[in-house]
């Protein structure tokens, strides 16, 4: 008893210090997500800051947070700043090539925002991941599928691949393909088309809509589409006039073929 006494009695101290720098500690992990997300409520309502430039300053801000939170925490154990540093001097060569992807990722990070190849909001295809950007922060970028299933893309891995920007410009062209059969009557399909695209308000007069004879398929004609919308209304176009196109060719009398196989038997 008297043994355990004196053992609690010597480390009483050790006791005090780790509560205090664990307490230290998630306190200040609570700040650092606190005013993180404070930054990024600010930049969110403010129309004059980028939203993405925001968002990366408020991962920073958390970071340098959390970087001061942990050498004070070290300072009560008794491990002053000067001593820290001299550490992290010493150990820099072994930290750097332990930690050379997250570096790696971290470099990166600054050269997406320095110049910017996609922002916050903007449906992306990276490295053949597609997907909206949610997030860009000090080590990755956050993707959301068009079916809501969240994708982690470091960003070394992003600033060194081929990235497809589907919302960096304004608008965008709407291609389609309809097939009608030989016996059909080629302008009055192109008409029909043509009257459609006009009709849909969506659908940009300059460019104007260009119907053209593509490609002579083994059962089919194939009449390809260009229109030009806005970004943003670029699939619910594209789905409308599909749609739109295979009720009037039914309402007119122009026929969709399928592929089939024609038997030609010929007297021996």
């Amino acid at each position: 008893m008297d043994m355990i006494l004196e053992f609690a009695q010597s480390n009483a101290g050790l006791v005090v210090t780790a509560a205090k720098a664990l307490a230290v500690l998630v306190v200040g992990w609570m700040i650092a997500g606190l005013v993180s997300r404070l930054i990024r409520r600010r930049v969110l309502a403010s129309e004059t800051i980028d939203d993405t430039i925001g968002n990366f300053v408020a991962s920073i801000v958390k970071w340098v947070i959390l970087l001061i939170v942990l050498i004070a925490v070290l300072g009560i154990f008794g491990i002053q700043a000067t001593s820290l540093v001299a550490i992290m001097g010493a150990a820099t060569l072994a930290i750097g090539m332990a930690l050379q992807g997250t570096l790696s990722d971290l470099a990166a990070g600054f050269m997406l925002i320095l110049f910017r190849p996609y922002k916050l909001g903007q449906f992306v295809d990276i490295a053949g991941t597609s997907g909206t950007v949610k997030d860009i922060n000090l080590f990755v970028t956050e993707l959301a599928t068009p079916d809501n299933v969240q994708i982690i893309v470091p960003n070394g891995q992003a600033w060194g691949s081929v990235i497809t920007n589907f919302s960096h410009h304004a608008t965008r062209r709407v291609d389609l393909v309809f097939g009608i059969d030989y016996g059909d009557d080629i302008e009055k399909a192109k008409a029909i088309i043509l009257r459609l695209a006009d009709a849909d308000e969506r659908v940009m007069s300059d460019p104007a809509p260009w119907v053209r004879v593509t490609n002579l398929g083994d059962s089919s004609v194939d009449l390809t589409t260009r229109i030009w919308v806005a970004a943003e209304d670029f699939w619910e176009v594209k789905f409308g006039l599909t749609q739109a196109v295979k009720e009037a060719f039914d309402n007119e009398g122009i026929s969709i073929p399928y592929p089939h196989t024609v038997e030609i038997k010929r007297d021996a």
